[in-house]
């Protein structure tokens, strides 16, 4: 019986690799440049030739090995297939057909959406552990989901499932999202969601606020720092994007029915006073719900996207 398995989260910047033991112990990681170069073609050959080093480095081969799991920034088709990764330069590939190759040949490789795959891990041996189907929300830069239901990705036809971020909650927003709408989660929760707001808020009194001293440096941390110190103008900035964010949960949580919701991402390390407030708009906007799913905080951090890949080998 092969002993390990590999979890791969190929992110813009770096790759970020692990060694796990089969029941999901942590044996080694490192990280990889992501080189774009040229359509980024030089990734996978760059992943597989330093997970060799490291496998040889502890005398183990393929044979040792269940199978090597990846998590990619990109909608995942069922098949595989991958039209486009943005931020990798990716266009029409099959990133687990290609490991294998450059493995040899003789071990499976798995892929999936990257978010799907950190509400994998969160499952798995983090936040959301003892529970078999569970929402994962990315708050950070944007608002990244993904659904876990009876223990299986929910990816979709088309491998959007999951995209939390980009669905519609607000009327009144004037930018268009990246994603060419407007009033998407991402825009109202994100932590740039969060700092837009608080910046519209500033300029729409004269009233004093400790988020004046920051300037130009003001950040969503910064934002959530003032908020929780009893600054007004900060907690109605706060309290409006996490209205926004309770409204998006609870349309997810109509639709799928969740245990739990997992938070995660940068936005998070506010806390139990951010999941506090979260709770309070969740509630307003769930009235029919008799058990409400729990909303709990991701523990993994930054490795939730290698756990979850090496758990995709596992299933």
């Amino acid at each position: 019986m092969s002993d390990y398995c590999v979890g791969i989260d190929i992110g813009g910047t770096t790759v970020k690799c692990g060694l796990f033991k089969v029941n999901g112990e942590l044996e080694e990681k490192w990280e990889v440049p992501t080189r774009k170069i040229d359509a980024g073609k030089f990734i996978l050959s760059d992943v597989a030739h330093e997970l060799k080093k490291h496998m040889e480095a502890r005398y183990l081969s393929n044979k040792d090995l269940r199978g090597i799991g990846m998590g990619v920034p990109g909608p995942v088709e069922p098949d595989g297939h991958v039209s486009v990764c943005v931020n990798l330069g990716w266009k029409d590939v099959w990133p687990a057909k290609e490991m294998e190759e450059l493995m040899g040949g003789d071990v499976v490789c798995k892929v999936g959406n990257d978010a799907n795959v950190a509400a994998l891990g969160e499952m798995w041996v983090g936040g959301g552990v003892g529970h078999n189907s569970i929402v994962a929300v990315t708050l950070g830069t944007g608002v990244g989901g993904g659904i876990i239901i009876d223990g299986k990705i929910v990816s979709g036809a088309h491998g959007l499932g999951g995209e939390i971020g980009h669905m519609h909650v607000r009327d009144d927003e004037p930018n268009f999202c990246n994603c060419g709408g407007k009033g998407c989660v991402e825009q109202a929760a994100s932590a740039t969601g969060i700092l837009n707001e608080a910046k519209r808020v500033l300029a729409s009194t004269d009233e004093p606020s400790a988020m004046r001293e920051y300037g130009d440096e003001l950040s969503c941390r910064l934002v959530c720092d003032c908020a929780k110190a009893g600054d007004k103008l900060a907690l109605r900035a706060l309290e409006t994007s996490l209205d926004y964010l309770g409204q998006g949960l609870a349309l997810v949580a109509h639709v799928v029915d969740p245990e739990v919701f997992v938070i995660g991402g940068g936005v998070s390390k506010a806390g139990t006073y951010l999941i506090n407030l979260i709770k309070v708009y969740f509630h307003k906007y769930t009235p029919m719900f008799k058990n409400r799913p729990d909303i709990v905080l991701a523990t993994l951090g930054n490795d939730a996207g290698i756990y979850g890949a090496a758990r995709l080998v596992l299933e």
